[in-house]
C-alpha cells in the first residue's frame, strides 16, 4: 500500500506515519495538501478531487463492493455533512457505537444483579465520593465486567462522548479493586447515555471569535526577561498551503478535590478554529497546597498538549500563521502570572509550571486570560455538576 500510494506522488508525514500528503492547487489557483489516512483496511481521502485519487488507488486494490463514497463510520464513529447557518461541516458522532455498546452491556445484565437505574439526569452522583466508597468489593466475575465496561465508556468518550469524560476517569482509577457503588455509578453513566444518546461535535472550521481586548501584552513584553525564547519550528518541516487556523483553550483544576489523596484533577479542552479536537480529564500526579498550584500544574499539562498539536499542524503543512494559541483560565492570580511581566512568583515549588508558562508565553506560544468559571466549558471535566449546569456548559460546543 505504501509504495502506490507513493507512486502517486504522496509522501508520509512524520509526525504521523499513516497521513500521506502531496500538494495541489485549486481552480482558483490556491495551493493547499491532498491527504490519504490509512488505518489497517480503512482508507479516508481528503481533497478537492477526493474521487479522482481514490479512483486512482482503486486501479491497484479491491476496495471491498467496489464502492468509493462519502465517509458514513471511520473506527466506530458516525460521519456526516451537516449544515450550520448556512455553512456545511462534518459531525462526529458516537450514536451507533453507544446503541450496540447499550445492547451488549443489558444482555451482559440480565442474569447478574445489576439493574440499570431508569433517571440518570447526570452520568454521575454529584454528591457521590468514588474514593470513599465502602461498598464491598466485586467478585471475580464482576471484575472482569466492570473493566469491560469502563474499557468500551472510554471509546466512547474517544469518539466524542465528552459529556462522560470526568467521570468515566475517576471510575477508571478504581479498575484493580472495584467496589459495588463503583459498580453502580457505572451503569449509571449508561444508563445516563440510554436516556442522552445522541450527540455529535461539529468540525467547525470557522474562526473563533475571541476577545482580544482581555489581551493586554505581547510575547516581546517578555522578551528582556526570557531573551533565547522562541518556538521551536519541526526540523524537515513542510511548506504551510492553504488557509490559516487557530488554536484556543479552556483549562481548569479541581483543587483536593480527591478526599482521600487530596490530589487536583486537571482538565482541559483544545480547539483548532471552532472544532474540538482534544479533551483530557485526569488526577494530577502531585498533591497541592493551593488553588494556585494545581491550576498551574493544570495549565502547564494544556501547553504540553498545545506544544504537541501545533508541531502535528505544522508537519501537515497547515498555516498557524505565527499567532499564539488562546488559553482561558478562571483562576485570576494564574493569569496574572502567565500574563505580566511585573508579577513575582511568591511560591517556589510552582516554579517549574510558572517558568515554563511565561516562557512560552514570550515564545508566542500561548496567549492566557481571564474567563469567569461560570463560562468556562473546562469545568464540567474537573467537577461534578448539576444538570443545569452541565447543559450550560456543553451546549456551547456539542449538538
Amino acid at each position: 500500500l505504501a509504495d502506490n500510494v507513493e507512486s502517486l506522488g504522496f509522501f508520509s508525514s512524520e509526525a504521523d506515519p499513516d497521513v500521506w500528503m502531496r500538494t495541489a492547487v485549486k481552480s482558483d489557483g490556491e495551493e493547499y495538501y491532498e491527504y490519504i489516512l490509512c488505518y489497517v483496511d480503512d482508507i479516508l481521502c481528503m481533497s478537492g478531487k477526493a474521487l479522482e485519487v481514490m479512483q486512482q488507488l482503486q486501479t491497484k486494490f479491491k476496495f471491498k463492493k467496489d464502492l468509493i463514497e462519502p465517509p458514513e463510520s471511520y473506527l466506530g464513529a458516525k460521519l456526516k455533512k451537516k449544515t450550520i447557518d448556512g455553512d456545511a461541516m462534518w459531525a462526529i458522532s458516537s450514536v451507533d457505537y453507544v446503541q450496540a455498546a447499550i445492547k451488549t452491556i443489558e444482555g451482559s445484565i440480565e442474569d447478574k444483579q445489576w439493574k440499570l437505574p431508569r433517571s440518570a439526569p447526570t452520568p454521575m452522583l454529584t454528591s457521590y465520593e468514588p474514593e470513599l466508597d465502602g461498598t464491598p468489593e466485586l467478585n471475580d466475575d464482576d471484575h472482569r465486567f466492570y473493566q469491560e465496561l469502563i474499557g468500551i465508556l472510554r471509546w466512547a468518550t474517544e469518539l466524542g462522548r465528552v459529556d462522560i469524560l470526568l467521570e468515566v476517569s475517576l471510575l477508571s482509577q478504581y479498575q484493580a479493586c472495584p467496589r459495588q457503588g463503583h459498580m453502580e455509578q457505572a451503569l449509571r453513566i449508561v444508563a445516563f447515555l440510554k436516556n442522552n444518546n445522541k450527540m455529535s461535535l461539529y468540525m467547525n472550521w470557522r474562526l473563533p471569535n475571541i476577545d482580544q481586548s482581555s489581551m493586554q501584552y505581547t510575547a516581546q513584553d517578555f522578551k528582556g526577561i526570557y531573551r533565547d525564547a522562541k518556538e521551536e519550528l519541526p526540523p524537515r518541516m513542510p511548506k504551510p498551503r492553504g488557509r490559516g487556523v487557530e488554536t484556543l483553550a479552556y483549562v481548569d483544576a479541581s483543587h483536593a478535590a480527591n478526599k482521600k489523596t487530596r490530589r487536583s484533577h486537571t482538565g482541559y479542552v483544545i480547539f483548532v478554529n471552532s472544532a474540538p479536537v482534544l479533551w483530557h480529564s485526569k488526577k494530577q500526579n502531585t498533591v497541592e497546597a493551593s488553588t494556585f498550584g494545581s491550576e498551574f500544574i493544570a495549565l502547564k499539562a494544556c501547553i504540553e498538549a498545545i506544544t504537541h498539536l501545533r508541531y502535528k499542524l505544522r508537519m501537515f503543512g497547515i498555516p498557524l500563521e505565527g499567532k499564539p494559541t488562546h488559553i482561558f483560565c478562571d483562576n485570576e492570580s494564574v493569569v496574572t502570572n502567565a500574563s505580566k511581566v511585573e508579577s513575582t512568583l511568591n511560591k517556589k515549588h510552582n516554579s517549574i509550571a510558572y517558568h515554563y508558562a511565561r516562557w512560552n508565553t514570550a515564545a508566542g506560544v500561548i496567549q492566557v486570560s481571564w474567563l469567569n468559571g461560570i463560562d468556562n466549558i473546562a469545568d464540567a471535566f474537573t467537577k461534578r455538576l448539576a444538570q443545569a449546569r452541565r447543559e450550560h456548559l456543553f451546549g456551547e460546543w456539542t449538538f
